[in-house]
């Protein structure tokens, strides 16, 4: 099945980030195409936590367990991602929108709705890649 044609799954065990007091920091994990269930076995006992969501995007599977975004895909759809040092799940991505343009800051990916809620990438002034993200539910209730 090709991943066009394989139905998007959305699974969050929080699906709302509004209630943040403050970020989320995620670290990205780049993964081949067949690696998502063993990696989240790993970072599941290494953390002693279970993943709290999984996504599909585009090709990609992405999963989060603990500190650790995993993104898995072929080298080919991950490699736009792979400048980007990281994620923020934030309460409410738009006054960080605002915060950073007015700092100066190149947007790097416009803000834009994705599969769970809103999000943009954004080179901060020294020159890091970070994408900004916040969660809410899906039309499905997800």
């Amino acid at each position: 099945m090709t991943a066009e044609q394989r139905t998007p799954r959305v699974w969050r065990r929080q699906n709302d980030s509004s209630h943040l007091a403050e970020p989320r920091v995620l670290i990205r994990v780049f993964l081949g195409p067949d690696g998502l269930d063993g990696a989240v076995a790993f970072y599941e006992r290494l953390q002693a936590v279970t993943a709290d969501s999984g996504f599909d995007f585009g090709a990609l599977r992405l999963a989060t367990v603990g500190a650790f975004l995993l993104i898995a895909g072929e080298e080919g759809e991950l490699a736009p991602y792979r400048d980007t040092s990281g994620t923020l799940l934030v309460d409410d991505v738009r006054p960080y929108y605002e915060r950073l343009l007015a700092e100066g800051a190149e947007i790097v990916v416009p803000l834009r709705d994705v599969p769970t809620g809103a999000g943009f990438n954004v080179r901060h002034p020294d020159g890091t890649v970070v994408e900004y993200v916040h969660h809410r539910p899906t039309t499905a209730g997800d």
